[in-house]
């Protein structure tokens, strides 16, 4: 995610210091895991949209398209994450570092 910075924005303010390899680990994991939760609420989204689309035939795919919607709508949803999301992980992340003691 773009909006999300590693680097907490008072480094280059006099007496801060460094982040050490474990929190930016820290953060690293943090961030990662606010972006499946978001591409997860996306998932769950999409799966809700698609419930009732049903395609007639000769274009149908029966019974096996109703099996593999899920994972299509999974897809879609860490694709969408991956390209910016909705903008629901920044917040998820910022709480997850104020959980952790971390600034954000």
């Amino acid at each position: 995610m773009s909006g999300l910075s590693i680097v907490p924005p008072d480094l280059l303010q006099s007496g801060a210091t460094a982040p050490t390899a474990a929190e930016l680990a820290k953060r690293g994991e943090i961030r990662q895991t606010a972006e499946k939760f978001e591409a997860s609420f996306l998932g769950i989204m999409l799966q809700a949209m698609f419930k009732d689309v049903n395609i007639s035939e000769p274009f149908s795919g029966g019974e096996g398209e109703a099996m593999w919607k899920s994972f299509l709508t999974d897809a879609m949803a860490k694709s969408m994450t991956k390209a910016g999301g909705i903008g629901l992980a920044a917040p998820v992340a910022r709480e997850m570092l104020k959980l952790q003691g971390l600034e954000a």
